[in-house]
Order: C-alpha cells, then sequence, then structure tokens
C-alpha cells in the first residue's frame, strides 16, 4: 500500500473525516473491456449482474492500475469495518469553452484566493480540469499537491483578513464564470426516483435474482401451490418497499426544493448590486441580506447582524442571534480565530432569516462559504440519502448462516449431481434436481417476511405520532440496552419557573428576593444585566426568543422595542433594541437601555454577554450571565464571595437552575471602536453580580417512563449542559438514581507544568465508602473508586475529556457505572454515545434537538422530540414532546426484533428439513429404486413435525 501512494495510485479522499475514503487509479484497457462484453453476452447477463453487485471486479477485470493524474476510472474504498467499493467515471471540464479569455499572467491571477485549486487550474496551460463526482460532492484534481480536493467552498486556510478583504468587493462576472463551471449550481437537487428505476433496484437484490431462479425452478417441476404464495408475498413486499421508498423521495425534494429557487441579491466587482437565482451563486460572492429570507446557501456574516430560525438543522425553532466576522489582520484560518464558537458568525443554508440589524456601512452583507451539497443542510440530506451502514450483529450472524446453508446446499449439489449420473438419469432431469437441492437450503420467501415486518412496525409507530426516516433501523431498537437522555426539555419541562436572586455586595451575598412575592427586582446592576443579557428578539410585536432568557425578562417588568437611536455621545446612528420600564417595572432612574452589541450564548463557552447603553450615562456597560462557574473565572476575585461554592452546592442540590450574572464599565471615545474589540477583551475583569435561581420541573411523565425502563433492566443515563448538582438532584428526584444508591463524583484535572493529570473522587451523602456493606473499588490514576450495583459515577464534560484524553484504559470502568454527564458540549455528547457502543452497548439517545443533532445522529436510535414530521436530525422524531415514546419505540423494536428472528428461523429450519428430507430421496432411489416414493411421505412427515416443534 505504501509503495503505491508513492507512485501516485493511491490517495486518501476527506482524510479524518467520517465519509473517508481511499481513492484508487485505473486507466481502461479496450480489449480487456470487450472481453468482458463478450463474457457478459455468454452468459447471458450473469457476469454483468456480478459486475453490478461487485463494482471493483468490474474494473479489476477491464482496467489496469495506474497513478491518479492519467486515470480515467477511480475505485473508492470506505475506511471503515465494512470496506465497501464504488467505481467513479473521471469527467473534464474544459476552461477553454468559456467566452472570455483566461488570463495567464501569474501577477494577474483570475480569481480572489490565489492558493486555491481553482486559481492552479486555471494557471495551467491545457485549460483542463479532471474530475470526479462521489456521493453529490465535486472534486478536482490538485496538480500541485497531487490529490483530489473537494470544490464548493472557501477553503478553510482563509484568515478573517482575507474574508474581509479579498472577497470584501465581491468577484468579478469572469471569476463568477470561472466558479460556476468548476464547482457547479448551487441547488441540493434531489431527484424523485421513476418507479421503474426503484423496481429494478429491488428486483437485481441478490436475494430476489436468486428467489426467481429458485421459484423458476420450483414451477418448471409442479411445486405450484408454495411457488404462487411466495411470489405473492415478495410482490407485495416488494410494492410497499418502492411505495416507501418513493414517499420518502417525494417528502425530500419537497423539503429542499423551494431552497433551490430563491431570488438573491449579490455585490458585484466594480459593477455594483446585481439580483439572480441563487443556483447561480458560488463561494465568494458578496451576499446582501435584505430581511426576511430562506438562506439558499452557507455564508459567514461579514457587515451587520442578523437573527435566525435554525429549526431545519437544529428542531427548535429559538432564534439565533448570528454577529460578524473580526476584522484581524493575522494570517490564522478563520475557523481557528473563532476557536468552537466560529458558528456564531456562519449563517446555515435552510435556515430562516427573519430579522437583520444593519450596520453603520448599511447593509447585512455576508462571503458566501459553501453551496450546494457542501452546505448543512446538503450535508444533512446527503446524510438520509446515503446513510452510515449499520452493524447489527442479528444482520451479521444471519448473513454468516445463510452463507453456511449456501455451502451446504453446494455439497448437496454434487451429492445429488453423483446419484443421478450413478443412476444414468437423463442429463435435464439431472440437472433440475441439483439445482433443486442447491436452492433447497436457502428460503426465497425471507426478505419479503423481513420487509414486511418492518413496514407493519412503522405503520404502528405512526399511529403514536413517531415518524421513521429509517425503517431498518427498526429492529435493532429491539436491542436498546441504555439510553441517554438530555435534560432540559426532555426530562424536565421546556419553561422555567422563576424562583428568586440572590444579589452579591461587598463581597458578599445579599437577601434572596423571592419571586413568590409577585413583585419585580428591584433596580440595581443585577437588574439591568437581567432585562440587557439575552438574544431575545421583537418579532411582529411580539418577544421571541430561549425561553429562560424570556422568563428572565418577564421577571423584570421590562418592555422592548426596536428603534432608530442616535447616540450623541458617540456620534453615530444605528438600529438597536431599546428596553424600557414596564407599568409592573420597579423605580429606576434609568429611562431606557440599549442593546449595541452581543456576544452570543455558546454551549461551549457556556455564556454570553452584551455592550450596552443606560439613557444618560456617559459610558458603556457590558453584562455577562452563564454557568456560575464559567461567570465566576472572568470576575475579579475580589468582588467573587468566598462562600459562592458554598451557596451555588445550596441550590443546585435542591433541583434549582442556576444562573451567574456579572458586571464592568466599558470606557469608550467612539463607538465604531466598539465594533472592532475582541470577545475577550470585553469578557475579562468583571465584577460578580450575584446569582438568578430558577425552578426546572419534571415533566409529569418522566418518573413512570424511567421506572418501566430500569423494570425492563434498560439502562438511563443523563446527557446534560447543565450544572452538575441540578443533574444529580434532577436525577435523584426522577428516580434515574434508586432509592439508597450513592453518587460519586468523579472529577479529573488536566496535567500542569510539573504536574501529572490526575482524578479524585467524592462520594455525595453521609454514608461513607465501607460503611455498612463491603464495597467494590477499581483503581483509577492515583485514586480507588467505588464501584458496584450501589454506585453511580456523575462527572462533567471537563472530567470527561481528561479522561478521554489521560485515562483512556480506564474510562470503560467508568462508564459501566456512569449515569450523569453534566456540562457536556455538543461533540462530547457524540463521543460519550460511541464510547458506549464500543462497550457493546446497542445505545439510544433522546434529546429536544437543540444541541443533541450529533448524538442523535451517532447512536443506534436517536430519537428527537420535536414538532417536525421530517426531522433531518435523528431517524426517529415524535411529535409528542415527552420520553413516553422511549418505551413505544422500544417494544415495536422488540416486536419487529422478536418477528424476524423468529421468521428467520421458522425458514431457515424449513429449508433445512426440505434440504434433508430431498437428500433422503436421492439417497432412497441410490438403495431401493422404485420404493422411493415410501421414504418421501417419511420425509415429508419428518419435515412437517420438525417445523411444527
Amino acid at each position: 500500500m505504501e509503495k503505491s501512494k508513492k507512485d501516485g495510485h493511491q490517495a486518501v479522499l476527506n482524510e479524518g473525516e467520517e465519509n473517508e475514503l481511499e481513492v484508487f487509479g485505473y486507466h481502461t484497457q479496450n480489449l480487456r473491456r470487450a472481453l468482458c462484453l463478450v463474457t457478459a453476452i455468454l452468459t447471458l447477463g450473469a457476469v454483468q449482474l456480478m459486475f453490478y453487485w461487485r463494482p471493483e471486479w468490474w474494473v479489476w477485470t477491464s482496467c489496469i492500475p495506474c497513478p491518479l493524474q492519467e486515470a480515467d476510472t477511480i475505485l473508492l474504498r470506505t475506511t471503515d469495518e465494512f470496506r465497501r467499493y464504488m467505481r467513479k467515471k473521471v469527467f473534464c471540464l474544459h476552461l477553454s469553452t468559456l467566452k472570455f479569455p483566461i488570463s495567464k499572467n501569474p501577477e494577474e491571477p483570475l480569481v480572489a484566493d490565489h492558493h486555491s485549486v481553482i486559481n492552479q487550474a486555471v494557471m495551467k496551460p491545457e485549460l483542463k480540469l479532471r474530475c470526479i463526482q462521489v456521493q453529490k460532492i465535486r472534486y478536482v484534481w490538485d496538480f500541485l499537491k497531487k490529490r483530489f480536493q473537494k470544490v464548493g467552498l472557501l477553503e478553510d486556510s482563509n484568515s478573517c483578513f482575507d474574508i474581509h478583504h479579498t472577497f470584501g468587493l465581491g468577484l468579478t462576472n469572469e471569476e463568477q464564470e470561472v466558479r460556476r463551471l468548476v464547482c457547479g449550481p448551487n441547488s441540493i437537487e434531489v431527484e424523485i426516483q421513476p418507479i421503474w428505476k426503484l423496481l429494478v433496484k429491488q428486483v437485481l437484490n441478490p436475494f430476489y435474482v436468486f428467489q426467481a431462479f429458485t421459484l423458476t425452478l420450483w414451477l418448471s417441476q409442479g411445486y405450484i401451490e408454495y411457488s404462487v404464495a411466495i411470489i405473492i408475498l415478495t410482490v407485495i413486499s416488494i410494492v410497499l418497499s418502492v411505495y416507501d421508498l418513493r414517499q420518502q423521495s417525494v417528502k425530500l425534494h419537497k423539503l429542499v426544493e423551494e431552497h433551490n429557487k430563491v431570488q438573491v441579491t449579490i455585490t458585484v466587482r466594480d459593477k455594483g448590486l446585481q439580483e439572480l437565482e441563487s443556483r447561480l451563486l458560488v463561494p465568494g460572492d458578496i451576499l446582501i441580506l435584505p430581511g426576511k429570507i430562506s438562506l439558499p446557501c452557507d455564508a459567514i456574516l461579514i457587515d451587520g447582524s442578523c437573527v435566525v430560525n435554525e429549526g431545519m438543522l437544529t428542531g427548535e425553532s429559538i432564534p439565533v442571534t448570528k454577529t460578524p466576522l473580526p476584522q484581524t489582520e493575522n494570517t490564522m484560518p478563520w475557523k481557528s480565530h473563532s476557536l468552537e464558537d466560529y458558528r456564531k458568525h456562519v449563517l446555515f443554508c435552510g435556515t430562516e432569516v427573519i430579522q437583520v440589524k444593519p450596520s453603520a456601512q448599511g447593509l447585512v452583507r455576508a462571503v458566501v462559504l459553501q453551496t450546494g451539497y457542501n452546505t448543512a443542510k446538503g450535508d444533512l440530506v446527503r446524510s438520509i440519502l446515503y446513510p452510515r451502514p449499520l452493524n447489527f450483529k442479528l444482520y451479521n450472524d444471519a448473513f454468516k448462516f445463510m452463507v453456511f446453508l449456501a455451502c451446504v446446499g453446494v455439497v448437496g449439489f454434487f451429492y445429488a449431481l453423483g446419484v443421478y449420473m450413478y443412476h444414468e438419469v437423463p442429463p435435464r432431469e439431472t440437472a433440475t434436481m441439483a439445482l433443486i437441492l442447491l436452492s433447497a437450503t436457502v428460503p426465497p420467501v425471507l426478505p419479503a417476511a423481513l420487509t414486511i415486518g418492518n413496514v407493519y412496525a412503522q405503520k404502528r409507530l405512526k399511529k403514536e405520532k413517531i415518524f421513521c426516516i429509517s425503517p431498518q433501523r427498526i429492529n435493532m431498537c429491539g436491542q436498546i440496552n441504555l439510553v441517554c437522555f438530555d435534560k432540559t426539555g426532555t426530562l424536565t419541562e421546556d419553561g422555567l419557573d422563576l424562583w428568586g436572586t440572590v444579589p452579591t455586595a461587598g463581597n458578599c451575598f445579599q437577601a434572596v428576593h423571592s419571586f413568590a412575592s409577585g413583585e419585580a427586582v428591584p433596580w440595581g446592576p443585577l437588574c439591568a444585566a437581567m432585562t440587557s443579557c439575552h438574544s431575545l428578539i421583537l418579532l411582529d410585536g411580539t418577544i421571541q426568543g430561549d425561553p429562560l432568557d424570556l422568563k428572565m425578562f418577564e421577571g423584570t417588568g421590562w418592555n422592548m422595542e426596536d428603534s432608530q437611536v442616535a447616540s450623541c455621545k458617540f456620534g453615530m446612528a444605528d438600529s438597536s433594541t431599546v428596553i424600557k420600564p414596564g407599568p409592573k417595572a420597579s423605580q429606576s432612574p434609568v429611562d431606557s437601555i440599549t442593546i449595541l452589541r452581543q456576544f452570543p450564548f455558546s454551549s461551549g463557552l457556556q455564556r454570553m454577554s452584551v455592550i450596552a447603553q443606560l439613557a444618560g450615562d456617559l459610558h458603556l456597560h457590558v453584562y455577562m450571565k452563564g454557568a456560575p462557574e464559567m461567570v465566576a473565572r472572568f470576575c475579579r476575585s475580589e468582588t467573587v464571595p468566598k462562600n459562592f461554592s458554598q451557596e451555588l452546592r445550596n441550590y443546585t442540590v435542591q433541583g434549582f437552575r442556576v444562573i451567574a450574572l456579572a458586571h464592568k464599565t466599558l470606557k469608550m471615545e467612539r463607538l465604531s471602536d466598539m465594533d472592532h474589540l475582541a470577545r475577550e477583551k470585553v469578557e475579562s475583569e468583571l465584577a460578580f453580580l450575584g446569582l438568578l435561581i430558577m425552578e426546572n420541573r419534571l415533566k409529569k411523565e418522566t418518573r413512570p417512563v424511567l421506572k418501566e425502563l430500569s423494570e425492563a433492566r434498560i439502562r438511563t443515563v443523563m446527557v446534560t449542559g447543565d450544572n452538575l448538582q441540578t443533574a444529580i438532584t434532577v436525577a435523584k428526584n426522577s428516580e434515574m438514581i434508586p432509592v439508597g444508591s450513592q453518587v460519586v463524583i468523579v472529577e479529573a484535572n488536566e496535567p500542569g507544568d510539573l504536574v501529572p493529570a490526575s482524578v479524585t473522587w467524592q462520594l455525595v451523602g453521609t454514608q461513607e465508602p465501607g460503611s455498612g456493606k463491603k464495597d467494590t473499588y477499581i483503581d483509577i490514576g492515583n485514586s480507588s473508586v467505588p464501584a458496584g450495583k450501589g454506585y453511580h459515577f456523575a462527572m462533567s464534560g471537563k472530567s470527561y475529556q481528561v479522561l478521554f484524553h489521560h485515562f483512556y484504559s480506564m474510562l470503560p470502568q467508568i462508564l459501566v457505572n456512569g449515569t450523569i454527564f453534566a456540562r457536556m458540549s455538543p461533540g462530547q455528547k457524540s463521543s460519550l454515545v460511541e464510547e458506549f457502543q464500543k462497550l457493546n452497548y446497542y445505545v439510544g439517545m433522546c434529546g429536544d434537538g437543540a444541541n443533541d443533532c450529533g448524538a442523535l445522529k451517532m447512536a443506534h436510535a436517536g430519537i428527537s422530540l420535536s414538532e417536525q414530521e421530517a426531522s433531518v436530525a435523528s431517524p426517529f422524531t415524535s411529535k409528542t414532546a415527552n420520553i413516553e415514546c422511549v418505551p413505544h419505540l422500544i417494544r415495536e423494536g422488540r416486536a419487529a426484533l422478536v418477528s424476524s428472528f423468529g421468521v428467520f428461523k421458522y425458514l431457515t429450519m424449513y429449508g433445512i428439513i426440505q434440504f434433508i428430507g430431498t437428500s433422503l430421496l436421492y439417497w432412497q432411489l441410490q438403495l431401493f429404486g422404485n420404493y422411493q416414493y415410501l421414504l418421501q411421505d417419511v420425509a415429508i412427515t419428518l419435515m412437517v413435525s420438525l417445523t411444527i416443534f
């Protein structure tokens, strides 16, 4: 393999990504190809059918290996455990067909990003691009790097400076034409598959081909009744499968079609604004956002801000605020500059822009980042069109058993052939009987029976308002033995109830202000933070946004309005959100608060902040809200109460949701400087203001469902982004952690300069290890942690990450008893599901779709509690927003699995008995001549008896 790589015959496509592929170069030889076609004709298409099932065989027989840069045929192989092959033809794009001359002057390159593969292609004398298209994505041969490079996107190596200044003026018409030719149209086209094509694909399945051969043989021998019954069942099965595939194709087509025909406005260099159809957009175009629009591509916001609804991607319709990419002059790639929070600058295809806020320049502008199937929406559609293969033990074992039966059938074939030839039976009858024995072991009705079982299970799930886009996963649900649950919105209510605030003064916590009194929060910095530090928007006169933000804002009694505010102090006008006291608000010396800039909340950062201006104040103010532990890090130590940890624990152990708030004064001379402030500078040296306490009640269905799963010996795990103590309390209240069980908090610390990574544990509760009963311990790092049925491990995302990187060999021992995983980022949730799968768990994941998309897709059965029927985030979607769908799904999965297994056992046993009976007939023919019918009756009686048994 290494030699092949050095010779240029092999490369890797999408290295390090989930869809990584090995690429092999081949050149077609006409003589070999002609021989293959002749062989296919002589075998009446049998060889061609084998090539259809095994494309690599066609390549190996008709082509010879060659360097990739000379190949006309590409063979691709997946790097996963399945090692599947695909064959692709190389096609060429001729730049000479363009209507304008291509400049070959290196000092005046045609394209904006000079280092891109498009520019390298333009500078080649032959002006010819060699391309392949794999799963809707186009790849172009890079002459310099000697590999196929994905096109249809701006390369990640572009810095913030490049995006603002290289693409900031837009592309020329000539460059747009080049990019349209190379990248293809900006459309996500899902063809509605013709019924005849679906039928052909179904019929050409190896099992159906074998079935057709077997039934033809049986009908020729007068075995009519059973053969006709199988034909009827098979036809029904194929029709149902084709109907489901057709319906899914139509739904997917309707889902994506509306985004392919959006009229957009772009900026063309030296020509100003231009309107065109969205399918003509190319990476690098400057897109103007006029207001409400359905985004036809992925784009990076560079001017102004906007609010989008990302419900199509996440399943939640909570508005998300997007901020412009900062204008920095370093050469760091723009994603690296923004780290994991780069999504706050990206507008994703398929999402809805519901509100825009222009900048001082007067326009909201975005650079087109990705087009077509390269976009976030395109990636989700591709995951439906090309789902990840399922590694299901039942299917693997069934396949191995069928191979064994086929081998037995081959032995029987030669045995029958020998017996009949020995008795000089006519050749036609000899061949017929030998073939019957060959086909007797593998039941031809098996695929039809298994398909119909899944179809009925899917229909029953639909009655329970559970919709499935991956029917083959229904059987998997029958083996689920671990279910991961998100907390907020899944186990607990979506809405939060205000309980109280705990302000600070003089480095000490003050008396609690309870909302039970009905009074609004008294005016002060804490009240100002609650009124301004949120991502709420005013849409058609209604305040919309995150339920937590909405509840917090309502507790202040203030009102919101949009206004074009002119700042005399800073001499500049801007469209901003203005907050004013309402009738129920406490008395305040401030008439209004204007929110000038927002740093949105990120689940990775666990905080958000805003820059606001109080009416009559000459200075700006920064307000921060987020997880208490995170907010305390950004505050001056002298402002954080010494009993902060104890006070926080007092509330979290009671199951409250705790939010911390902080503040600082920002001194600036010009408002324009605010747009260039880095988040790190704004969020520093703050003063701690206090805590906001909110109640998060369990849904009434939570406790009964968890009890039902526990009685069925299905393990339940909580995976949440909330506070660890809050999660522990919710787990105890819901009886996910049974009464009398002990909770062990596992805390792992990163290595320091002179300190190695370490793991410590703390037993929650009064009972100490060893008191009252004998405890079991496992060694982790420098500690011994209690383990066993009576103990449940709880840890934060930070500790999980340290264990993953520094104590990976110990991680399985922790996961076996791990029940609570708090402060988990979306990536950590996906990783956790994968690690459970490595421990041979069949994992179900149930979440509300917000930060759980990756885990929902990774699990064997992901269940999204979303209102959207055609959710593309997970295989299953429940329109009932509680976890009652989980036992329904598992029950149907078990029923489908038991049915499939029962049908499999019945039909294979039937085939084996039929094989034994037929073999006995041949043996009788050899020994007893004309008395074979007597033993035939005995064989049939034995077959029926064993079948009934």
